[in-house]
């Protein structure tokens, strides 16, 4: 018999002086004592739970430092770092994942295009064009085959490239796309019109992903998919997608992802406004027409030929999994999770060859293990708690990718996850910055907490960059798992909201993904603390009730969640 869950909060589970009573008692005796210096200032500013645990510090400074060798998957770095973590896990006395490891292999293929050609746009009347690699386009594939060819496949611009039932949209109606090119805009219609009442407005949807698109042309059975750079919607520029490196890498398997498109790629916007002049229109033209839920797919006279050839290297990589077995429901589970990857070391660079990754993402690994340090130290929990480091997030999001394939808890008992990506190194803040913000009902469990401690939960900065289906989580949330991440904003307590932002975006300009980013002793990890203690009670009180949150009426998850919590037994 099909059973219907409802998210209620008890009154007597749930209140937040249970909560701030329990998470006061979470400080063992592994902690170091509590700075007088820190304690008189949190005091003057009003500021509570500024110490969750004093060793969050230790190990976000020892997994970014120059021993870990950048933590590139299938490395030396690797190694060291995850025989860091087993040591942490085994200390701590967090239950292993598999006979007796705490590893989980994680089978990865590289695949390095070698060789790609133009692509060639051929007319019925036989005239023809040449886009350059990495100038017009760019191309790839991610199916695990050294020769890739598509050849004379019939060009068809297919709008936005959205099939969504729940918003009664669908840009392929009608169409039969099998050994065709298809052309789509990025982003969503949403963004584009700004219209809070279209899609999400200026929040991107899932439907606005380049990962998304490439993913429905390949149901729909499409040769080729080529997306059309815009560099507002699609919240980089152009140097961004043809300066990445062009290596890809997949989850290995025997299909060979044969079910996805030959090719994956992009068109530059000077390309796409040569290509749509070709055939009588515009850009601009093109993307009224796209608006429309009443949009015909409109075929192209030319014709696209590409070939690509690959390198193709299988290697293994590890995900590190811990847990707490629950005392009353050991089956149904709370998962923490963060990636421990980076990018390793670079040669060619004449001075710092690491990429020591701090705040992407040691802090996060090093709140996965203060986390597991004090959910230990207190009460058994009822239900499961789960601690997963994932690898290959920078390459792909494939550690999470393989564990929501390869569960340890099954996904419909799975109640939840927190996912910490990128750890506030700026001191308290009055938001908790939610990424997807509106989409779930683990938000007002946060709100909650974040009450309690004098803040406030808002969205993102920039929603349209769609942030929510960049990191870890999103491998859980699409197959229905309620995933929640979130982190100290931008309201600065003690210099506002603009010097909030600014911080914000120095991070991206002059450290993300750069050697820069390292470990600083003197970063301000009150804020940090802070989250910590949310994190702690958001789980705990999902790991000692028996609530099924779900993901609010209309997102793009619900419905998966729906089914998978009616087979629940």
């Amino acid at each position: 018999m099909r059973r219907q869950f409802t998210y209620r909060f008890a009154a007597a589970t749930a209140s937040v002086a249970a909560g701030l009573l329990l998470a006061s008692c979470v400080n063992h005796q592994a902690a170091a004592p509590a700075d007088s210096n820190a304690n008189q200032s949190a005091a003057q500013t009003g500021l509570v739970q500024t110490e969750f645990n004093r060793n969050f510090s230790t190990y976000f400074q020892r997994i970014a430092s120059d021993e870990m060798q950048g933590r590139a998957p299938a490395t030396q770095g690797e190694e060291n770092t995850v025989r860091y973590l087993e040591q942490q896990f085994a200390r701590i006395g967090l239950t292993p994942y598999k006979d007796g490891s705490y590893r989980q292999p994680v089978p990865v293929m590289q695949i390095d295009p070698v060789k790609v050609s133009a692509l060639t746009l051929t007319d019925s009347k036989g005239a023809s064009s040449s886009l350059t690699y990495k100038t017009d386009m760019m191309a790839w594939s991610t199916r695990m085959q050294k020769q890739i060819d598509v050849a004379d496949s019939e060009v068809v611009f297919v709008g936005y490239g959205i099939v969504a039932p729940e918003y009664n949209w669908n840009d392929y109606a009608g169409l039969d796309v099998k050994g065709k090119t298809v052309v789509i805009l990025v982003n969503d219609p949403g963004y584009a019109t700004q219209d809070p009442a279209l899609f999400t407005g200026n929040a991107m949807t899932y439907y606005g992903r380049w990962t998304y698109k490439y993913e429905e042309a390949a149901r729909q059975g499409a040769a080729m998919a080529l997306i059309v750079h815009e560099t507002d919607a699609a919240s980089y520029g152009w140097n961004v997608v043809a300066g990445t490196s062009p290596i890809r890498f997949e989850l290995a398997a025997e299909h060979k992802n044969m079910h996805k498109a030959q090719v994956e790629g992009w068109l530059s916007l000077q390309a796409a406004e040569q290509l749509f002049a070709q055939n009588g229109t515009s850009l601009a033209k093109l993307r009224q027409q796209a608006l429309s839920k009443d949009f015909q797919p409109i075929r192209f006279k030319q014709r696209a030929s590409i070939s690509i050839s690959n390198n193709l290297r299988q290697l293994t990589s590890n995900n590190v999994i811990g847990y707490i077995e629950g005392t009353e429901h050991p089956d149904e589970a709370v998962i923490y999770m963060a990636h421990w990857d980076h990018f390793g070391l670079d040669f060619s660079r004449p001075d710092d060859k690491i990429f020591n990754g701090a705040q992407d993402n040691a802090g996060g690994v090093a709140a996965l293990l203060a986390l597991a340090e004090q959910f230990k130290a207190g009460p058994a929990p009822k239900r499961s708690v789960a601690f997963l480091a994932v690898t290959v997030e920078e390459r792909g999001l494939l550690g999470s990718a393989w564990y929501a394939n390869n569960p340890l808890f099954e996904l419909n008992k799975t109640v939840a996850g927190i996912n910490m990506d990128v750890i506030n190194v700026y001191g308290p803040m009055r938001d908790v910055m939610v990424f997807g913000y509106g989409s779930s009902e683990l938000e007002p469990v946060l709100s909650r907490y974040a009450k309690a401690q004098n803040r406030y939960i808002a969205p993102e900065p920039t929603p349209q960059d769609g942030f929510y289906y960049r990191s870890d989580h999103f491998n859980l949330a699409k197959k229905g798992v309620p995933m929640l991440y979130a982190r100290g904003g931008i309201d600065s307590v003690e210099h506002g909201k603009d010097w909030g932002l600014k911080q914000r975006q120095r991070y991206v300009s002059d450290y993300y993904h750069k050697v820069t980013d390292e470990f600083d002793p003197d970063w301000d990890l009150r804020g940090a603390q802070q989250d910590l203690f949310l994190y702690f009670q958001v789980g705990n009180e999902l790991a000692n009730n028996q609530s099924w949150p779900n993901w609010l009426q209309g997102k793009e998850f619900k419905a998966v969640r729906d089914k998978s919590l009616s087979s629940k037994q």
